[in-house]
């Protein structure tokens, strides 16, 4: 006498519904840098998404209230001389983000509240010591002021203190 098992699930008849056009991004240009990246990160005022730019790295910051087609000439983050590999919002501060790149930088940059207007291409601070491309940047959940990045192979790994006034 066999019994066949079957697990049950309670998840087994759930199905995700698409988002309404309204409550979407449409026209944005995601970087095509392979790295294993999310190539986004989101808080609760920001959505950053890693771009396309030509002649450097940059990234878009877009207000989470304002979906909808994005300009192809929306302002971004633009300070990076190389593709940015990675982005990451501090947890204490949702005005501030962190982003590594290829050109072995991490920067940290202030949004303005409303958003950017103009381009940013000055950050708060530039942090150097990678040999290599910078993959990794993540923000401490509990410790304020600290940030870890992480290169690639014989880059190593390299911890912050960074101060981001909240």
């Amino acid at each position: 006498m066999s019994r066949q098992v079957v697990r049950s699930s309670k998840f087994r008849h759930v199905f995700g519904q698409p988002a309404k056009a309204d409550q979407c991004y449409e026209d944005v240009r995601v970087s095509q840098t392979t790295w294993d990246s999310g190539f986004c990160a989101v808080n609760p005022k920001f959505v950053a998404l890693i771009c396309e730019a030509s002649g450097g790295g940059a990234f878009l910051v877009l207000p989470l209230g304002k979906t909808g087609r994005v300009d192809k000439n929306a302002p971004t983050v633009c300070g990076h001389t190389a593709p940015v590999l990675d982005i990451a919002w501090c947890p204490h501060n949702d005005n501030v983000i962190a982003s590594g790149s290829e050109d072995c930088t991490v920067m940290v940059w202030e949004i303005p509240d409303g958003g950017l207007m103009l381009p940013l291409r000055e950050p708060v601070v530039t942090l150097e010591g990678h040999t290599k491309r910078v993959g990794i940047v993540a923000w401490h959940t509990t410790a304020q002021n600290v940030l870890l990045s992480a290169g690639a192979a014989g880059g190593g790994a390299w911890g912050w203190l960074v101060a981001c006034s909240g």
